[in-house]
């Protein structure tokens, strides 16, 4: 620590920080653009200028930018002298001879950090009455807007978007004063974290293109603390409403977490929550219209003439929910709502997470990582902001290069020269090329078997007591033994595998190599499917295939389907007949779907932003969210449906069927701590979620009545749907809004954190439900390399970030970016059938049977029209050969099983070769 001077004042700050981060720490007002704290200093807008003085008799001082000024003991500075203010006014002022005067139809107006930053530094009146300089905007795709004559050159955009997100497609163009942020030509963003420049941004340059079709002012948004559902890393967010409609998705900090940013998933994929396809009412086979008190009636019709009624949990669905479903049912009847291969998989991630006794990192300590191995996962795809963090982890051989040379980690500019003869080792065993390709320092391709076999093979290098593969190549024996050195050199090393490629061996092969590893701190994550695939894991039930064959034996006669689509969890056929058998099918759910379209009642379940619950992340964090707004009724939260089916009605709120939770099931038992109870309340105010400037309140229902509405209670959360409440003392995890006196933008997060990008104060939101202990044994079921046949492929299902999940395909901005249906194929694969790309191609015997593939054909052709799958065929140099990759979670897909083994025709125009 060093002790500072700041106009006359003596403070305690971190030593060698630069000053501006640590004046911002000290909750000090200092303007700035172009500093970021994930980003570090540029020095490029010149506008924190400060006075630093020599000594105790110096005066005058000199004139330094306080992004660019390592902090030292003794140092003595000014930001109020008149000579600094002056300056930064001046240069404000230059910065805005070319801004235009369109703050009242500005998108970012209100939130705006060079609005924030010019009030500031109390240039209020503009003098310049010449020309401005001005440029042609681009149509930049369906997420983000483009409006360059508001840009003030700060660089943050290309600096997030190409060196810290390791996009390629927005750079600088021009020179001097006369400089363009864009593309080369018009087309969307092709990174997957473009979303973060409505953030990065200072002005209103990129704004949010999905907010700006139904566009509000952030202090007429109704907000609360949220969790992301579209992937299983929980990052948080703060959803806004006005009139009844979720209007946007900003990010909301967490500094173990997502921290400052989130993927384009996460920030667009809201949309299905306006969606037309929502289930607004409850539907009753039989009925044209019934009211919710009839649908309730009906509901517990159903259950007391039941024979036994099975409940089928969701991955999607609230702690809560779940536990409510199972208590209705009993726990013989409840069962976990997965596919066979998901559900194994992730009983063992569960039992490697909880015995395993390897650490599982928060995303933070993820970017902290100095050598990582990838096994089986395009992590862009299936957890996209864990990829954003292994990014910035590459950077750590370049710290510690930085560190013996004497250069503060925040100058980014030389970090980044020095990044280039330096950079931690991470090595990727995939199926076919990455998105982090760019920054590995070694890949490999292979089918799962080969996958595990290497990372069977790497643990062996690592420790002699883990099994070793037979038969391993040179080539794969010689990259197993670098990865190994490489990994044996790391103090925070980490292993990254999940659940992508459907493989068991390639999931106990990740926990081999991290059991393997020296030291006290070897880390192992996995990704998972689904927002709360780890939540239902650790509560536990019996397999889908149970489910079905219960039924089936007619050992029960009724099934409660909570917030789940059994088409993609199982084969087609298989769900008919459940669904035929059961006598009666209630499904709870947000969204019309194969399942709820064939269920004798559906009920209207509240989506992620109109209930409450409690999520678990792929770490193991148990994370609340909130309602942002109440439920339009007849909708209600699924617990609610639950709950009020239950004879006693023993749980008549939230936070008591949270407590039953956390007695029933003792690794639970942590989530009443997750975050204060309804009962919660400062000097007896509740937390209001409008801002204090929430405007119209009184006329938002006038076309409806004249009469003003009272107020919503809210009974189940310790916030208000109100502007009247208090504010102060709130922990900054709870708060609503994020603002501060003088700072209307994001920006103002700093005034909530322990230190510029440390932790919230009074902690980050969530709590860990899974530390290390104990030990597992070497798992020694090795498979056989995966051999190729002959004239037979086997089908593959990987994630897409856009595509693959179920809730954001229903989002239209989201759609945009769907990428046509597509079957990708090895270039040798395609020669042998004469496909070029582009070209159709039919898949045969999606059962996979081998009778079927053995047909001549004429008997093809007149095959079920499920076993033959017309498709564009696309050549992937990467692809191992006998490999077939489609996206998994397109309902064009859904009836293909996983590992399927099929065999492929082209297609002429007369019809099959």
């Amino acid at each position: 620590m060093a002790r500072i001077e700041i106009d006359g004042e003596s403070y305690e700050v971190e030593d060698g920080d630069n000053l501006l981060s640590a004046c911002l720490s000290l909750g000090l007002d200092l303007p700035y653009f172009c500093w970021h704290p994930a980003m570090g200093s540029a020095g490029a807008c010149r506008q924190c200028a400060v006075i630093q003085y020599k000594d105790a008799e110096d005066s005058r001082g000199r004139l330094v930018m306080a992004c660019m000024t390592p902090v030292t003991g003794s140092m003595r500075v000014s930001i109020a002298a008149e000579q600094a203010r002056e300056f930064r006014s001046d240069n404000i002022e230059l910065l805005m001879i070319n801004h235009p005067h369109d703050c009242p139809v500005c998108e970012e107006g209100g939130e705006c950090h060079l609005q924030d930053m010019t009030v500031m530094t109390g240039h209020t009146f503009r003098r310049y009455r010449g020309r401005k300089r001005t440029h042609n905007n681009q149509n930049l795709g369906p997420f983000i807007n483009h409006e360059m004559n508001r840009c003030i050159a700060c660089y943050r955009c290309v600096r997030f978007y190409g060196e810290y997100a390791g996009g390629h497609d927005l750079q600088v163009f021009g020179v001097h004063n006369n400089v363009y942020f864009g593309r080369f030509e018009d087309g969307a963003l092709e990174s997957e974290f473009s979303g973060n420049l409505v953030e990065v941004c200072p002005t209103g340059v990129f704004t949010d293109k999905t907010f700006s079709a139904h566009y509000s002012r952030k202090w007429d948004l109704q907000t609360a603390p949220s969790i992301c559902v579209h992937c299983s890393l929980g990052c948080n967010i703060a959803p806004g409403e006005r009139y009844g409609e979720l209007r946007r998705v900003i990010n909301r900090y967490n500094g173990d977490v997502n921290g400052y940013f989130l993927c384009d998933r996460g920030r667009f994929g809201y949309g299905f929550v306006n969606s037309p396809e929502r289930i607004r009412k409850p539907l009753l086979k039989g009925h044209p219209e019934i009211t919710a008190a009839m649908a309730e009636k009906h509901f517990h019709d159903v259950l007391k003439a039941a024979k036994a009624t099975i409940g089928i949990g969701s991955p999607r669905a609230s702690l809560e929910a779940n536990f409510a479903l199972r208590t209705l049912v009993g726990e013989e009847n409840f069962f976990l709502g997965l596919d066979d291969t998901e559900h194994t998989l992730l009983e063992t991630i569960t039992g490697m997470m909880r015995n395993g006794g390897i650490h599982s990192p928060s995303l933070r300590e993820v970017e902290q990582a100095d050598a990582v191995l990838i096994l089986g996962e395009d992590v862009t795809h299936s957890a996209p902001r864990l990829a954003l963090s292994l990014r910035q982890a590459a950077r750590n051989a370049a710290f510690a290069l930085a560190g013996t040379m004497h250069i503060p980690l925040w100058q980014d500019a030389s970090i980044r020269q020095i990044q280039s003869q330096a950079r931690s080792p991470l090595f990727i065993a995939s199926i076919c090329a990455t998105r982090l390709d760019d920054i590995a320092t070694d890949t490999y391709q292979g089918g799962p078997e080969d996958i595990a076999r290497l990372g069977f093979a790497i643990a062996h290098h690592l420790n002699h007591e883990s099994p070793e593969p037979a038969g391993l190549g040179n080539a794969e024996n010689s990259l197993a033994a670098a990865v190994a050195a490489g990994l044996k050199l790391a103090k925070r090393p980490l292993i990254v595998s999940g659940t992508s490629c459907s493989s068991l061996a390639v999931i106990q092969a990740a926990y081999n190599v991290a059991k393997a590893l020296p030291g006290q701190n070897p880390q192992l994550t996995f990704t998972m499917p689904e927002c709360n695939s780890l939540g239902l894991a650790i509560m536990g039930g019996k397999r889908l295939q149970q489910a079905f064959e219960r039924m089936n034996e007619n050992l029960a006669d009724s099934v409660i389907i909570l917030e789940n689509d059994l088409y993609r969890r199982a084969p087609g056929p298989n769900v008919d007949l459940f669904l035929k058998t059961a006598a009666h099918a209630v499904v709870i759910d947000s969204l019309i779907n194969a399942t709820a379209e064939k269920a004798g009642l559906q009920l209207p379940a509240a989506a992620f932003a109109e209930s409450e619950g409690t999520l678990v992340n792929n770490e193991g964090r148990a994370q609340r969210f909130f309602p942002v707004y109440p439920a339009p009724e007849p909708a209600r939260g699924s617990w609610q449906w639950l709950t009020g089916a239950l004879e006693n009605f023993q749980w008549r709120h939230h936070d008591d069927l949270t407590a039953a939770c956390a007695i029933t099931f003792p690794a639970l038992a942590a989530i009443t701590g997750v975050s204060p109870g309804a009962d919660y309340t400062i000097k007896g105010c509740k937390i209001p979620r409008q801002p204090h400037r929430y405007s119209g309140r009184t006329a938002m229902h006038s076309d409806i009545n004249v009469r003003e509405p009272g107020q919503p209670h809210d009974a189940e959360t310790p916030f208000s749907f109100s502007m009247e409440g208090a504010m102060a003392q709130v922990p900054p995890g709870l708060l609503p809004v994020i603002w501060a006196p003088g700072w209307d933008s994001n920006q103002s997060i700093n005034k909530f954190q322990e230190e510029t990008g440390g932790h919230l104060r009074d902690g980050d939101a969530g709590v860990r439900l899974i530390e290390k202990s104990g030990s597992l044994e070497w798992f020694r079921d090795i498979p056989a390399a995966f051999k190729p046949q002959q004239e037979v492929w086997r089908i593959i299902r990987l994630p897409h970030i856009f595509g693959s999940e179920e809730l954001s395909l229903h989002s239209p901005s989201i759609a945009e970016r769907l990428s046509s249906s597509c079957l990708f194929m090895n270039p040798l694969d395609a020669g042998t059938l004469g496909v070029s790309a582009g070209e159709q191609v039919a898949i045969i015997n999606l059962a996979g049977s081998p009778e079927d593939s053995a047909r001549d054909e004429d008997e093809l052709i007149d095959l079920e029209e499920n076993s033959v799958l017309e498709i564009v065929a696309q050549i992937d140099k990467t692809l191992p050969r006998g490999l077939l990759v489609i996206t998994a979670g397109l309902p064009e897909f859904q009836f293909i099983n996983y590992w399927t083994q099929v065999t492929l025709k082209k297609i002429h125009q007369e019809g099959l070769s």
